[in-house]
């Protein structure tokens, strides 16, 4: 019979207990050669998938960690992705799926995330300033993005890998993945009106955000064709403390009774929209209906009455991650680019 690589050479209660497992405890392991070895274990496109889980699995096993001065000494790279993301968002939620799926999509890859934060105080430039200027990542992906980001701008001149979660003014040049809001806030005023609703109070994101700009004009101009009211609310948005939600939601359902559907952009903001509508003696679903979307299946948990639409954030981090990995490797192709348009058919 011909031979087979396919297991490893040696069991691994031979492993020598004086040092590191190595590339080459690995090659012995697998009776591959060193080189091929490493290759694999950096996702090389002409190693083959077998080979690859091989190796990765006696790596694991055996408790392989490279040693990352050696490989930014023999690539010039980290193999870190840094996620940079503000403190002020919601971890229950959005945020925090946004951290796991594009870990998941790093997964089985050469590449490690590491999440960088920043504070609301902060000039968020500092931490995407420091890893270009440091090298301490290869990549950079980001969220909260305005329509002329000054971080894109500055990424952009000095040609450095990244992908952003949301769309900038320059999105045709640089990789990106975002939800199309202007969609979902067509869907959800078409949808209320549906149900009879005539005067439509929204709590959008925060006007800098560029998503948030989509949002708007979605729930404008579909309001304006259906000739129903809608109105932005100007104190507060939808990454506002919930307490402050319900004091000003409270404050204008009590001085605009005729509102009878609150849309929110966010899973924090639309509990707290329940909250304010209950303390006003309405009933979601009835009087008031409250339309939001989400990252996670919680809100009709929460109040079966509450119109959801979902937003797939799991797809949106594994698509960064490989768009971020892309912009690495292949600097000059065209950047992977995606946009999940929210179908009108979801409840």
């Amino acid at each position: 019979m011909p031979h087979s690589t396919s297991q490893p050479k040696a069991p691994l209660a031979d492993l020598p207990s004086d040092g590191k497992p190595t590339l080459k405890t690995i090659a012995r392991l697998s009776g591959l050669a060193v080189p091929t070895v490493s290759r694999a274990l950096n996702d090389a496109p002409d190693i083959g998938s077998e080979t690859k889980k091989l190796i990765r699995k006696i790596a694991s096993e055996i408790g392989y960690v490279p040693n990352r001065a050696g490989v930014r000494l023999r690539t010039g790279r980290t193999n870190v992705i840094s996620l940079v993301m503000s403190t002020e968002h919601d971890l229950t939620s959005h945020t925090a799926r946004l951290i796991a799926s594009v870990a998941s999509g790093l997964r089985d890859t050469p590449f490690h995330l590491v999440v960088t934060p920043f504070f609301p105080d902060q000039d968020p430039m500092e931490p995407v300033r420091y890893i270009v200027e440091t090298g301490s990542a290869d990549a950079v992906i980001m969220n909260q993005i305005q329509p002329d980001d000054p971080r894109v701008a500055y990424l952009m001149e000095r040609k450095f890998p990244f992908a952003t979660h949301g769309r900038t003014n320059w999105a045709d040049q640089h990789p990106y993945y975002d939800f199309d809001n202007a969609a979902f806030g067509r869907i959800a005023v078409s949808q209320l009106v549906g149900r009879g609703r005539k005067n439509i109070y929204v709590v959008a994101p925060p006007k800098a955000h560029h998503y948030a700009q989509h949002m708007i004009s979605g729930v404008t101009e579909s309001g304006a064709a259906l000739g129903v009211n809608v109105r932005i609310a100007d104190d507060i948005t939808s990454d506002t403390a919930s307490a402050d939600v319900v004091a000003s939601l409270c404050k204008t359902l009590q001085e605009r009774p005729d509102i009878d559907a609150v849309i929110t952009a966010s899973t924090s903001s639309a509990m707290a929209a329940v909250a304010a509508v209950e303390q006003h003696g309405a009933e979601v679903g009835q009087q008031i209906d409250v339309f939001s979307k989400e990252a996670l299946p919680f809100l009709k948990l929460f109040r079966a009455d509450i119109l959801t639409i979902a937003e797939q954030v799991n797809t949106a981090g594994e698509f960064l991650a490989k768009a971020a990995i892309q912009a690495i490797r292949k600097p000059d192709e065209a950047p992977m680019q995606g946009l999940e348009v929210p179908s009108d058919g979801t409840p």
